[in-house]
């Protein structure tokens, strides 16, 4: 959303130096169907945007499709992403 929490997180990282962001895509298990590349690109695309415009680099900036509930690609490669 235009006012959502990680917005908020990104724009109080960059205003506290935070120079590295690690932006995690959770709940790709929701996804539909579930685990879809379009719809972590759709997401990557639009957080990109928005880090641009605080001041990050978004080629810089590592995003990462995850799954919390489930586990996915939390703590290895998941096999329910091979395209990541």
């Amino acid at each position: 959303s235009k006012n959502g929490q990680t917005r908020e997180h990104a724009l109080l990282a960059f205003t506290l130096g935070v120079k590295q962001l690690i932006v995690g895509v959770n709940k790709m298990d929701s996804t539909e169907p579930p685990y879809s590349e379009p719809r972590f690109e759709e997401i990557k695309k639009e957080v990109s945007s928005y880090i641009k415009k605080i001041g990050y680099n978004p080629a810089a900036v590592a995003f990462v499709p995850i799954s919390g509930w489930h586990g996915d690609n939390m703590l290895e490669a998941s096999s329910k992403m091979p395209w990541f």
